[in-house]
């Protein structure tokens, strides 16, 4: 495991990074394995942004705090990742699902352009796990997204979750024609 800060607008001083690193060492010490932590810090106008991404055990931990503060905005993010270890923990862990593989990293593509009026802007390619549609529910709200893409080994297809207006959710199982 190793932690990468990373700055935007700012620099990342020897102190900031070792803060950092600190923080998140006692929020890893609960995985049997931790891939590559990223912190990214950030100002924008003048708040402190704090964004750390945690991919462990098959899951994708993600949070985003903003202060004044660029040492409290990390308080608050390592925080936040705090609780989501908390919520997998006490979740998943209770079915004894923990037979988890390693996610792969993810890689932005080169920007291309499509013939004719649409641009592709971001290219992401990322691992499929196989999982019921309560667990990639769980893992949409841990990533705080508003849908999740998952292999649904029951139905042997790609499906989606998402997430209503009215706080339920919705699933989304594509066939072909």
């Amino acid at each position: 495991m190793s932690v990468i800060v990373k700055a935007r607008n700012t620099t990342v001083t020897p102190a900031l990074k070792q803060y950092v690193e600190k923080k998140i060492e006692k929020v890893t010490r609960q995985f049997k394995t931790v891939g590559d932590i990223t912190a990214v810090l950030r100002v924008e106008k003048d708040n402190h942004v704090a964004e750390i991404t945690v991919p462990a055990n098959g899951i994708l931990l993600r949070a985003q705090e903003t202060t004044k503060d660029m040492y409290s905005s990390i308080d608050l993010v390592v925080e936040k990742i705090e609780r989501q270890v908390h919520k997998y923990k006490t979740r998943l862990m209770r079915r004894k699902y923990n037979n988890f593989r390693d996610l792969q990293p993810v890689e932005a593509a080169p920007e291309e352009v499509e013939e004719g009026e649409f641009k592709i802007i971001k290219n992401k390619s990322f691992a499929l796990h196989p999982m019921t549609p309560e667990e990639a529910i769980l893992q949409m709200n841990l990533l705080n997204h508003d849908f999740f893409v998952f292999y649904n080994p029951d139905l042997g297809a790609v499906d989606v979750v998402y997430r209503r207006k009215d706080g339920n959710y919705g699933l989304l199982s594509p066939t072909l024609k």
